[in-house]
């Protein structure tokens, strides 16, 4: 019965030490196939500025406290971010970038026979001058304002797109869950730190989770009396 517990001891005794000195663990994986584990992934801590490499095993170390941004990078793959509301082993799955483009092999080609083929009642073509000195009248027929009246509704039809990804994903129930938000001002806080199309069109998938926690921290740094918006800007905002 003894030697069980002492079995028992070092068992838990690592583990024990790992989170008196703050440090996370876990594994990555490749998200489509789960079996897969991925050696050389970085592992960043953003709040101290370390990281490391998981190992061939796709296991990692680093130091860390709740709290934290903990960001993974491969080549191949989508970066992603985990906001860290404990300190347990994290199995961390990685998806492949699907710019990755196939490869092709092209092993023949066959030119037409008719490529160089010349009509025999083709005749030489008269070169016609375009200078300013020649008369005549050139019509435009209105081509180029309705280029940039096509570009205008294009432009705000993708804002619109945009603008309705931002509040399917950046609700106040993910808020809550991601961050564990506290108090009544959820609204002035969704009003102050909401992701501009901007920020969303330049990172595509855009890292909501990393965003939401970045903005709390800012939040909570916050004198109490500029957590909302003004009114003016508010109302431009709505």
């Amino acid at each position: 019965m003894t030697k069980k517990y002492i079995y028992l001891f070092l068992l838990l005794f690592p583990l024990q030490l790992l989170a008196q000195n703050n440090v996370i663990t876990g594994n990555v994986f490749d998200n489509e196939n789960r079996k897969i584990s991925l050696e050389g992934t970085s592992v960043k801590n953003l709040s101290n500025k370390l990281f490391v490499l998981s190992n061939k095993d796709g296991h990692f170390a680093i130091s860390a406290k709740v709290g934290d941004l903990i960001t993974f990078n491969r080549v191949g793959y989508q970066p992603d971010t985990i906001y860290l509301e404990n300190l347990f082993p994290k199995n961390v799955y990685l998806v492949p970038d699907i710019n990755n483009l196939k490869t092709v092999d092209i092993t023949s080609t066959k030119i037409s026979p008719y490529l160089n083929t010349k009509d025999p009642n083709a005749t030489p073509s008269r070169p016609v001058d375009y200078s300013k000195q020649r008369g005549g009248m050139r019509l435009n027929l209105g081509y180029g304002k309705f280029k940039k009246d096509a570009a205008k509704i294009k432009a705000l039809e993708e804002n619109e797109r945009y603008q309705e990804e931002i509040s399917k994903n950046f609700t106040e129930e993910y808020i809550i869950n991601l961050v564990k938000f506290e108090g009544p001002g959820i609204r002035d806080f969704m009003d102050l730190f909401r992701p501009t199309v901007a920020q969303v069109k330049a990172q595509q998938p855009f890292n909501y989770a990393y965003h939401t926690a970045k903005a709390y921290r800012a939040w909570l740094q916050l004198p109490v009396d500029q957590r909302k918006l003004p009114p003016l800007v508010k109302k431009k905002v709505n």
